[in-house]
């Protein structure tokens, strides 16, 4: 792919003037389970990718060989549930909340929605919605009847850390990530090989049809499915592809080489995301694949937005 694009299935509050009410919450570390974790042993990968499907622009190359070291990680994205509970414990406020607001794809928004909504000029399928949050995510009206088990979404960064606190765990880094998300595979294209609808099955829930107007739902989802909605990869990991992008520790640096497995850097603004989201269509963003890349602001949440939680193995 030689044009290069903005992705299609990301948005940034720095695209509106935002201003939010408070800051940040503070909570206290949780418990330290590994319950609905998997262990992985770590050790020397190849990351990123020379494939030219890939966005140079984005840094997925060169491919480079990277050490990691034995962790746990998340079998599955943050569900509505988990994060629930972690609500009711603790009474933290998501920066959308604190915001009064947060991005929606426009095909979920009611056409008689009653608050207000502003469109993003240079990605027009995004509506900046009035009380849209993880409890009602497409704004006021919604809630989550039927998707306790669909990851949480309407999260930025400082929220999925503040998660990370209560839970006694962190997010990955981008090393980590791919690790995970490759189950063993080399150099393939996506977490179970390099077709992505092996025999006309599909694996993981992106766009079909034509984006932005029409989703056939060729994959049974329009939006988010289930957190187990696919089989998971060699390692037990379920939607590594599709489905929500999941943040991820380091900050966003083009040049990954010779850094990819450095620690979280803070100081800069735009952090890792990874893994593609239920938008993501092979015509405009392709970012679904292993090595494929993208950033947002750490205040930034929107309707295909989670993280799923790692542990550093003792």
């Amino acid at each position: 792919m030689t044009e290069e694009k903005r992705s299609c299935c990301q948005v940034s509050r720095a695209d509106l003037f935002a201003e939010k009410k408070e800051d940040t919450v503070q909570v206290e570390r949780g418990q330290q389970s590994t319950d609905g974790m998997v262990y992985l042993s770590g050790g020397e990968f190849l990351m990123g990718t020379d494939d030219e499907e890939g966005f140079k622009t984005d840094g997925e190359g060169p491919v480079e060989k990277v050490k990691v070291d034995p962790f746990y990680i998340d079998e599955t994205t943050v569900t509505n549930q988990q994060f629930q509970a972690f609500v009711k414990e603790t009474g933290y406020q998501t920066e959308a909340e604190r915001f009064s607001w947060s991005f929606v794809f426009h095909l979920f928004v009611a056409k008689d929605f009653p608050g207000k909504v502003q469109q993003v000029p240079q990605t027009p399928w995004w509506l900046a919605t009035e009380g849209a949050y993880w409890y009602q995510p497409e704004g006021e009206g919604s809630n989550l009847d039927g998707r306790m088990d669909h990851p949480v979404i309407h999260v930025s960064w400082n929220d999925a850390i503040a998660y990370c606190q209560w839970a006694g765990k962190r997010l990955p880094t981008e090393a980590e990530w791919e690790y995970a998300a490759r189950g063993g595979l080399v150099q393939k294209r996506f977490p179970w090989g390099d077709e992505l609808t092996p025999n006309g099955e599909h694996y993981c829930n992106i766009w079909q049809g034509e984006f932005p107007r029409h989703n056939t739902e060729e994959d049974g989802y329009v939006g988010t499915a289930p957190v187990q909605s696919f089989s998971p990869n060699d390692y037990g990991l379920y939607h590594m592809s599709g489905n929500v992008w999941e943040w991820c520790a380091n900050t966003f640096q083009i040049d990954r080489q010779g850094k990819a497995d450095q620690e979280p850097v803070d100081g800069n603004l735009l952090k890792v995301m990874r893994g593609g989201s239920y938008l993501c269509h092979h015509s405009y963003c392709n970012r679904y694949r292993v090595a494929a890349r993208s950033s947002n602001t750490v205040e930034s949440s929107s309707g295909n937005i989670g993280f799923r939680c790692v542990k550093t193995a003792n």
